[in-house]
């Protein structure tokens, strides 16, 4: 704004300097070319003297010629002269004077049209531009909050548009990566989490071995494998871990099929039966009429097993049991422990990542099961909810029939 101030300044003073170089000269040159009046003026009198008449159309500058009494009153300029020894008033044009105010007010007028002109420059250019002018440096430090006025002028509408634009483009790939780097550490998690329930039976299964429960050899060979296959598990985990690590997008992916619903139970069956038993847990699974799910048969395991593993954590040890409905097309696997010591109020928030109830002050965990079980169904086409029964402390899969 101050250079455009410097150059109002400027342009004022050069006009002004060459509006008085201008007059002065007009000034100087008005008399050497008015003094052409005073030559038509003597051939007048000539001809005057000579012929006693005069043609006034041989004398361009002389506009009359008079001899009454009051020669000497006009508003035009005049010579008076003697012809045979009367007095003439021969007035004549003064083109000299008309000149320099024709001049000065074409100069004025310029004057006003680059007033104007400025004007102009200043409303639609300079004051625009700078209400934009911090806007790349907040947009540099990472501000992508800073208000971007809109423009109506032709020449910045585009202009803020086009940065407007631009700032939402950062904004997006800024939410993108933050989506992405939570998505990544979910999946990370989520990972984790899912190696704990192997490592877990990998311990029982040890400390079974060396306190001797197991005395039958057959027995020690069946645990062994068992451990043995737990292993493959964390395995093929830390695996899918390092796969995640190098990857820039994760996201939580299920493969859908169809798959037994006595498949999945009879899986969940064999890999908690042995655990519990060691563990004095009562397990029951109620009967069910078989059928055929849609869904990603591991996600639902998966699923499955984040809720065995809660049910083991926040139990008392008493009791499991897994139950079964079917609603509208769906089927309903309920997981119950007793046990319960969770609030009816915390419910809405169990499902939510890294939430951790009341009831877990001594357990190890992380918050991510239920969350893990929500996403997971969700991407299926299912849902899952969990309820207070008495003491009991049920989550509730719902599953799509083929």
């Amino acid at each position: 704004m101050r250079a455009y101030y410097k150059l109002c300044i400027a342009v004022t003073a050069v006009f002004v300097l060459l509006a008085v170089v201008l007059n002065i000269y007009m000034i100087r040159t008005k008399d050497v070319t008015g003094g052409i009046y005073r030559v038509e003026a003597k051939r007048l009198a000539d001809e005057i003297a000579e012929t006693g008449s005069y043609d006034l159309a041989k004398y361009p500058h002389i506009t009359g010629v008079f001899s009454d009494d009051d020669i000497y009153s006009s508003n035009e300029p005049y010579v008076i002269i003697e012809i045979n020894g009367t007095l003439y008033r021969v007035e004549y044009k003064a083109n000299g004077d008309n000149n320099i105010v024709v001049v000065n007010c074409a100069f004025g007028a310029i004057f006003l049209l680059m007033i104007v002109l400025l004007l102009y420059i200043r409303q639609h250019i300079i004051v625009p531009f700078g209400r934009l002018n911090t806007v790349p440096q907040e947009l540099a430090r990472g501000n992508l909050s800073v208000e971007i006025p809109e423009e109506k002028s032709r020449f910045f509408g585009k202009f803020t548009w086009g940065v407007n634009l631009l700032r939402e483009k950062i904004e997006d790939d800024r939410q993108r990566e933050l989506s992405t780097q939570r998505e990544k550490k979910l999946l990370l998690l989520s990972l984790s989490h899912d190696i704990k329930t192997p490592l877990s039976a990998i311990k029982l299964n040890a400390k079974a071995l060396e306190k001797g429960i197991y005395k039958d050899t057959e027995k020690q060979r069946e645990v062994a494998q068992n451990i043995n296959k737990r292993a493959d598990e964390i395995e093929q985990f830390v695996s899918e871990i390092t796969k995640a690590a190098s990857k820039d997008f994760m996201t939580f992916e299920v493969t859908h099929g169809e798959v037994f619903l006595s498949q999945v139970i009879t899986k969940i069956s064999a890999r908690y039966v042995p655990q519990l038993d060691t563990c004095g847990t009562e397990f029951s699974v109620q009967k069910f009429n078989d059928c055929i799910l849609f869904c990603d048969p591991d996600r639902l395991g998966e699923c499955l097993q984040n809720l065995m593993e809660n049910a083991i954590k926040y139990g008392d040890g008493k009791r499991i049991e897994i139950g079964f409905d079917r609603m509208d097309g769906c089927q309903l696997i309920t997981v119950c422990n007793t046990g319960c010591t969770l609030e009816e109020k915390e419910l809405p928030q169990i499902f939510e990542s890294f939430h951790r109830g009341n009831n877990a002050n001594k357990v190890q965990g992380n918050g991510l099961g239920l969350f893990i079980c929500k996403r997971l169904m969700s991407l299926m086409g299912g849902e899952v909810y969990a309820e207070i029964q008495g003491d009991r402390f049920c989550v509730t899969l719902i599953v799509r029939l083929a």
